[in-house]
């Protein structure tokens, strides 16, 4: 006959057990921060590196240790790293250990180039930042768990909630008082409990960091515990809410354990053997459940994966892996609360293929939300080509895609959130422009012929943007540019250095000439149009702009005639004044007339244009005269002519607004 108190032993073991096995290392979220990013191999990626490795083995050489904050690199410079890791305190320490070596591995996986991220487990949270964040309550991003099933008895019951903003009301002064006179031994966190009903019992947690102050503390468990819904039918059995400062939990079963409330204590503490087996049952049904719901939604995930991986293989001929882009995939209803159900007031944009909408998740991170229209002419080949191409790109000079949906017959793109908007509302704006000084100007032109480079000869393969003009640069809260808008990008195979399309796509005043009458598209294609951008970037006036009220001028004819008379810096644009460096405005203008040469043999690669303005000691062709393919080769001989005539040309600027960036030009 088993005693009580070996069934009570034995129930304690069970419990522990099974809150150590089914608890261990379980993942709640991840959050990467990605208005900052970094790249691969650089000075940040390395001290980032240095600052995992070190919180990992701080944990790994025992110690005891469940929270340590550290940095990797030379203090406030801009490549230093700061990080922390946060173990819950009742969790034993070989559960902490396997948690923090869980955190560090996927932390770094998972964002791969944001300089902020946190992720949270059960029994811990990891968080690493560019930013000093150390002793600072911060109560964003965040994240919070909600479990609504339960009895609908007690969620209806006035008990359950009195006992719940009983518990609410106490924890944020016990977590508080946890860091008062805290050590490594001390108990740093605060647990309540009270009954919510004859045979219900809830368990409520807190937890700050403990480099906070009291206050601090106070303050964040405060705000933390005001995220839970406290009224009658809307809230849930159980939940939790995670801040980077401090985590509230709470259960209906004793999830925790710690000195004060120990299993033993718990199970004994007026239940009877009845009530022991009830939480047996219980438990071990939970588990039954849970396995064969997990293993169910692992087969039909893995059928789903498969399907999907054999269509999208069917349809393009990529060679990039298709397995990444099931993380990439957000649902219809999550984009529609982000964006409001696409109100007007959150529309910042509209392109050629439809409207962009400013999102805000749920963790609060900002995106850029590219709603396709149904009418665009953009089919399911065309958007997975979008999806497929810019989820394998990353560089700092390009809009990195957040995630897509491809729902109903919505289809659309999640890109990070750029404050700035694009290059053209600075150049062409008569109030914004002034904010754009000349190493301002400078430091675009060379982020954007970064960016081409990389989808010239940089990425895994040789990528055709099409369509490159201000409005698709993007610029960051740091003034550096990003390319945007990949929906009309060509991708062609390594060694292929041309083609041709019967569908010519992009705009005017930025197409080579070769490319918009014969629809025949190379590199060279996008060296002419960032040749375009870096005459605009300088003069601040649009191509289509006239310069000469007798004749039909353009910027490329006005920055030519200013080459060949010697007068190059009456070219750039009069708000700078003369607050430029010389020989940088020359070089740029040089190497703008040779991107728009006439024949794509005689422009530069993007390689070389990268080598020229890196590099003063490179010496560059001279260019010849640059193509006017809109208005034919008779006007140039004409403009030849009464150039040698010594005719004085008074030039006048008028400019005229294209509202279209999309044209379609189809080839006879």
């Amino acid at each position: 006959m088993i005693t009580q108190i070996t069934k009570t032993k034995l129930v304690t073991f069970l419990l522990s057990t099974l809150m150590l096995t089914t608890s261990a290392s379980v993942f709640n979220n991840v959050t990467c921060i990605s208005n900052k990013t970094f790249t691969q191999n650089s000075t940040f990626h390395l001290n980032l590196n240095t600052l995992l490795s070190n919180l990992s083995s701080i944990v790994l050489n025992g110690n005891n240790i469940k929270f340590f904050k550290s940095s990797s690199g030379e203090n406030n410079h801009s490549n230093t790293v700061y990080g922390l890791f946060m173990c819950r305190g009742d969790v034993p320490f070989p559960l902490c250990r396997e948690c923090v070596g869980f955190a560090t591995q996927t932390i770094a996986s998972s964002c791969i180039d944001s300089k902020e991220a946190i992720i949270w487990y059960n029994e811990c949270l990891l968080r690493y930042s560019y930013r000093f964040f150390f002793s600072i309550m911060e109560e964003w991003p965040r994240h919070q768990i909600n479990i609504p099933l339960g009895d609908p008895v007690i969620l209806h019951s006035n008990q359950f909630y009195t006992a719940l903003r009983s518990i609410f009301s106490e924890l944020p002064n016990e977590a508080a008082l946890s860091l008062k006179g805290s050590s490594s031994s001390s108990q740093q966190f605060a647990v309540k409990q009270a009954n919510a009903s004859a045979t219900t019992t809830l368990y409520g947690f807190a937890q700050c960091t403990p480099d906070l102050s009291t206050t601090n503390c106070r303050r964040c468990v405060t705000d933390a515990t005001a995220e839970f819904s406290m009224s009658c039918c809307g809230g849930s059995i159980g939940g939790s809410v995670l801040f980077p400062s401090c985590t509230v939990r709470y259960e209906t079963y004793p999830f925790y354990q710690h000195s004060g409330t120990s299993l033993a204590t718990i199970i004994n503490g007026g239940r009877n053997k009845t009530k022991v087996i009830e939480i047996i049952v219980i438990l071990g049904a939970i588990l039954v459940i849970l396995f064969g719901v997990g293993h169910s939604f692992l087969r039909i995930k893995a059928r789903k994966r498969r399907k999907r991986k054999d269509i999208l293989r069917e349809n393009c001929e990529l060679g990039l892996e298709i397995t990444s882009l099931e993380s990439l995939e957000f649902d219809l209803a999550t984009i529609e609360v982000a964006t409001n159900k696409f109100s007007d007031e959150r529309r910042i944009g509209k392109g050629g293929y439809g409207q962009v909408y400013k999102g805000i998740l749920r963790g609060g991170e900002e995106i850029a939300v590219k709603r396709l229209s149904k009418n665009s002419g953009q089919g399911g080949e065309e958007f997975k080509n979008e999806v497929l191409l810019i989820a394998k790109l990353q560089h700092r000079n390009l809009v990195r895609l957040i995630g897509f949906c491809q729902e109903q017959d919505e289809k659309i793109l999640i890109y990070e959130y750029v404050p700035n908007k694009s290059l053209d509302h600075f150049l062409f704006d008569s109030l914004k422009e002034r904010q754009l000084s000349w190493p301002e100007r400078y430091k675009i032109i060379k982020g954007i012929a970064r960016g081409i480079l990389y989808l010239h000869e940089d990425s895994r393969l040789m990528i055709i943007h099409r369509d490159l003009k201000p409005s698709n640069v993007l610029i960051d809260i740091n003034m550096n540019p990003k390319i945007s808008d990949f929906g009309m990008a060509r991708m062609v195979v390594i060694d292929q250095i041309q083609g041709a399309t019967n569908r010519v796509v992009g705009t005017f005043g930025y197409m080579s000439p070769e490319y918009a009458m014969h629809g025949q598209f190379s590199v060279k294609s996008d060296v002419f149009s960032f040749g375009v951008m870096v005459l605009e970037i300088i003069s601040g006036k649009k191509n289509s702009c006239s310069f000469d009220s007798r004749r039909v001028d353009d910027l490329l004819t006005y920055a030519w005639n200013k080459w060949k008379d010697e007068m190059l810096l009456q070219l750039v644009d009069p708000i700078l004044q003369e607050s430029y460096t010389q020989n940088e405005v020359e070089r740029c203008v040089q190497i703008g007339l040779l991107c728009v040469q006439e024949h794509p043999d005689d422009r530069p690669t993007m390689g070389m244009v990268a080598s020229y303005l890196n590099n003063d000691s490179v010496e560059m062709p001279i260019p010849f005269e640059p193509a006017f393919f809109m208005y034919g080769r008779r006007r140039r001989y004409g403009v030849e002519h009464e150039s040698s005539s010594g005719q004085n040309t008074n030039y006048s600027l008028s400019c005229s607004v294209n509202e279209i960036s999309t044209t379609y030009v189809f080839a006879r």
